[in-house]
């Protein structure tokens, strides 16, 4: 194995961290020398992380939905390791959730002050996973909040959660070069929860953006950006 991960195709430079170690701060700060296919991770008892470069070719404000591509691999990834028949969803904007309750979450990075027209040098997408509760942890005191091992996964080694990860989401912005927005956009929004905001309303996603934009029959329209900022 390379970097401790099974193996992958070449495209990939897998970089194991520390147990604990920022997965998407180490890629952040290796992507301007590494480049695209730096895949960063870390594996504690308590909590999955990993984190991969990638080198768009669209604006930073299209490049963003790479967050919502990152997210379904990721739910991907999860229903082909994890037990027969568990539901796996997507929660607004990038929250995995497992038999209802979230469980772990995207999020995107980018170089600092990249003007939203601009494309940008890198982006980085990276997921974190919660294992395991953290010690002291008393049953019924996070509800709506899940651990892996709790689902079913405890026999799954971390790095096969990884590397399934880092698959699937090549497949998918494959899918999506190949065959358009729409074919990721339609992935996202079929596992995507229907929250009491939504109800009633036409679901899509805005292929300049990666904005959730909802349509209501008396014509109303609703947008909800994907998050920008040092924390998206």
């Amino acid at each position: 194995m390379r970097g401790g991960l099974p193996p992958l195709p070449s495209l990939f430079t897998p970089l194991a961290l520390p147990p604990g170690e920022d997965a998407r701060t180490r890629a952040m700060a290796l992507a301007p020398e590494q480049g695209g296919g730096l895949l960063a991770w870390s594996a504690s008892d308590t909590l999955l992380q990993a984190a991969l470069v990638l080198e768009p070719e669209e604006s930073l404000r299209a490049a963003r939905a790479g967050l919502l591509a990152a997210a379904s691999a990721a739910a991907d990834a999860l229903v082909v390791l994890g037990p027969p028949e568990i539901p796996v969803t997507l929660r607004w904007p990038a929250t995995l959730v497992l038999n209802g309750a979230a469980v772990g979450h995207l999020a995107l990075g980018a170089p600092p002050a990249t003007a939203e027209d601009a494309v940008p040098d890198w982006l980085v997408v990276a997921l974190s996973l919660d294992w395991r509760h953290k010690p002291g942890h008393e049953p019924g005191s996070t509800p709506g909040h899940t651990v892996l091992a709790e689902e079913g996964f405890l026999e799954v080694p971390p790095e096969e959660i990884v590397a399934a990860w880092a698959r699937h989401l090549m497949a998918g912005l494959s899918e999506w070069q190949s065959r358009g927005f729409r074919a990721m956009a339609d992935r996202v929004l079929a596992r995507l929860e229907v929250e009491p905001w939504m109800e009633g309303a036409k679901r899509g996603l805005d292929p300049q953006s990666g904005a959730l934009v909802l349509r209501r029959e008396d014509g109303a329209e609703a947008r909800h950006p994907l998050p920008t900022g040092p924390d998206a």
